[in-house]
């Protein structure tokens, strides 16, 4: 079970709930993969409705590595998500949105 109070989401990958987290390593691993801009710009791609299908990929990888699974893009390419792309879209703004909300926001 995801806990949203330590920046956790959860998504159903392959029939299995998992739990996502952006920890400072996964968030490291996630802008060495996307290879351009900050993660500053990936956020604000999300809040204007910007992001892209890469974005979101990279995202639930770095999301579901720093909940300790040891998974690949290449993995995840050929997984299927509960909900689909929207599904995924989702859970990846909600890992952004959490990794950097303060303590006592909501």
């Amino acid at each position: 079970m995801a806990n949203p109070w330590t920046g956790e989401v959860a998504l159903v990958i392959d029939g299995q709930q998992r739990v996502l987290k952006l920890t400072l390593g996964a968030l490291a691993e996630l802008e060495a993969e996307l290879e351009s801009g900050s993660l500053v710009e990936l956020v604000q791609r999300f809040e204007g409705g910007a992001f892209s299908s890469r974005d979101v990929l990279a995202l639930v990888v770095a999301g579901l590595r720093g909940g300790g699974a040891d998974v690949t893009r290449a993995q995840l390419l050929r997984a299927e998500i509960a909900g689909g792309p929207l599904a995924a879209a989702r859970a990846a703004a909600e890992l952004l949105a959490r990794a950097f909300m303060l303590p006592g926001e909501t």
